[in-house]
Parts: C-alpha cells; structure tokens; sequence
C-alpha cells in the first residue's frame, strides 16, 4: 500500500508555510511516502504551492465567518468542497490526514472521518479556530502551538509547538545588523495591511530628520505596493526595500533590528524561532480577536512589544524608533526570552507523531 498521506489547510501564508514545513520534514523521513496539499484556489497558494513544486489540489471553499452575501456564497459551496474532497479521498486513499486548520481543512478532515481515515489536526493560534472547534470529536489528536491552549482540547490535546522552516532557526546565528543603521521590518501578512501601511506612512515625515540612521524594508501586499513605493519617494527615502511579497522572510530577519507586524500564528512561531523582536499589532477583526491572545502570550513572557490598533499611531511608532535608536541594548532582552520559549525540533516532532499514525502504532 502507498503511503500517501495528506495535509489540509490555507487561504493565507500563515497556513500555508507550515503545511510545507511539515510535509517537507515528513518526506525526510519517510522518503518513499507521497505528500498531498489540498487548500483553497487563492492565487497567492496557488502561486506559492506551483512555487515549491509540490502535488497540490484546490477546492471550491470559502471562510464562512462574518456575515452578508460572501458568507452565503461560500456556505453554498460547502457541499460542493465536500463532495471534491470525498474524491481526493477516494482517489488517492491517503493512510492519514493531516489538517492544519483553516477553512479548508474543514471538507477534507470531515470527508476523512466519514472514510474511517485517521486524522490530526494543527491548531496554531492561542485560541481554537472555529474549523477545529468543529473537528475535534472527529481526530485522533490535536497538536497545539501554545500550552495555554490545551484547557480547551480535553484528553485529544498535545502541545509541541507550530511547523517553522527550518531556516527561521538559523538566523540567530546568521544575524548581521549593522551599528550604525537601524533596520525596520514592516509587514501585515501574506497579503500586507492597509492599516500597517497607512500609520507607517504617516510616519515617514517625522522620521526624515533620522532617515540616515535607518533602513526600512517594508512588505506592501500586492494591492498597495506601488502607492507606498511611490510615497518613499516622494518623501526622500532611498535607504528602503519596497515589494509586495518576500518569500526569504527568513534571510531578511536576519537583518532586522525591530519588526512590525500582526500577530497571526505563523508570524509568532517565526519570531520565536529567529528570537527576533517585534512590536506586534493585532488585526481587530481576527475572528474571536484570536491575534491578539498570540501577542499576549509574547507580552506576557517579556519577549515582544504588543500595541492595539487603537494604540498604533505614527506618533507612537516614531516614538517606539527613536527609543531603540538610543537603546539598542533592550533589543537583547527580547531576543534573550524568545530564546526561552523557543522549541527545537517541533516540526520533526510533529512528522514523528504524524508518521505513528499510519500503521496503528501510536498508543497515546
């Protein structure tokens, strides 16, 4: 029999990356094994999974949080995605299931349990996503990114940590910031933030008189990369890295003296492993505002900076830069407590737990 095993879930990158994460250490170990990645048909995974060159299907699906025409549209597709699913199943017969949360994941584990398939599911964010709220009666086991989480997943619950790429790991030893120029990261996700964008560049007049001591590099999203490049322009900042993408998040933290950016689950795993300051930002409408309790579990061992959008000004961050300008040296306490959270090996650990599955081993 082959050893197919299946891996469910995204829409955005904060799903996406450690789903290959994952599905690249499982093929490590399990070389002979096939890795099948079933998502949604958003053109930024389908960009990134043609990226990777790995076997990827796309279903008809839909979030189906919020409310008015959207909602109704993709709750009409779900007896559709259920249905593609069914036939992945079945043409593929994977021996395990893999979902890492999202909507996505919903039709495919679901699918799997009606099968008799095993199935884990991957919560990364501190609070259970509604998808495996929903599925958790259903799988085997439930892997989760925060030891705070594990109240709400009864006997099924299993803290490891979130896949990373192996990469973030090796950027506190790669790191090369210069003395003399401070290095701001800014990004809002896969797809950036309009509310990112704009308090950053309401900021950049307030921040020409130090613009020879820093260096920003600023990920827009596709939609808003040519207004905020022209901005810097406009405004007199050469010393700047403008796109609407990087896919090398790793090599660029290595740079980075300070990052600003959201709060989603991913972002956080990456911060940790890179020990790499923040000052985060939650998005407000996260659903159950689960951003901002992935921030306050950073704020609450010392290791980032957490400001509300409420908060978040340009006043506020010209403030937070000229401060770290001047003390460079607190930056080290906040990589000194990330060191403290960090896991190694969580993705193999997981890969291991993973690949238990699949002949009935596994006794927990």
């Amino acid at each position: 029999m082959e050893n197919v095993i299946m891996i469910a879930g995204g829409g955005t990158g904060g799903h996406i990356y450690p789903a290959l994460a994952l599905g690249q250490e499982i093929k490590r170990l399990l070389p002979q094994g096939r890795i099948i990645y079933i998502g949604s048909k958003r053109p930024l995974e389908v960009k990134l999974m043609e990226q990777h060159q790995v076997e990827f299907y796309g279903l008809n699906v839909g979030g189906l949080k919020g409310k008015g025409l959207k909602v109704i549209n993709n709750l009409l597709k779900l007896p559709w995605s259920l249905g593609q699913a069914w036939r992945l199943l079945h043409q593929f017969k994977p021996r395990l299931v893999i979902g890492m949360g999202g909507y996505s994941s919903g039709p495919v584990v679901l699918a799997a349990s009606w099968k008799k398939i095993p199935s884990l599911l991957l919560e990364q964010n501190a609070r259970l996503g509604m998808t495996n709220k929903l599925l958790l009666k259903r799988a085997q086991k439930i892997i989760v990114s925060f030891p705070s989480t594990l109240s709400a997943c009864g006997e099924k619950g299993k803290y490891i940590g979130n896949p990373v790429r192996p990469e973030f790991y090796q950027v506190p030893t790669q790191r090369k910031t210069k003395e003399k120029i401070f290095t701001l990261f800014v990004f809002g996700g896969s797809q950036g933030s309009h509310f990112l964008n704009q308090v950053v560049l309401q900021s950049l007049p307030f921040l020409k008189s130090i613009k020879e001591q820093l260096f920003i590099i600023h990920q827009t999203g596709e939609k808003e990369y040519e207004e905020i490049k022209s901005a810097y322009d406009q405004i007199g900042f050469s010393s700047v890295l403008i796109e609407p993408f990087f896919d090398d998040m790793a090599s660029i933290l290595a740079r980075t003296d300070l990052v600003v950016c959201r709060a989603g689950a991913t972002t956080i795993a990456e911060l940790i492993a890179a020990q790499q300051p923040a000052l985060l930002v939650p998005f407000a409408h996260a659903s159950d505002n689960h951003q901002y309790y992935n921030a306050l579990e950073l704020v609450k061992a010392e290791a980032a900076l957490m400001a509300t959008e409420e908060e978040f000004s340009s006043e506020f961050l010209v403030d937070k830069i000229n401060h770290f300008l001047q003390h460079r040296e607190e930056l080290q306490k906040y990589r000194a407590n990330l060191a403290l959270l960090r896991n190694d090996q969580v993705t193999e650990k997981i890969a291991h737990l993973c690949l238990s599955y699949l002949d009935g081993e596994n006794k927990e």
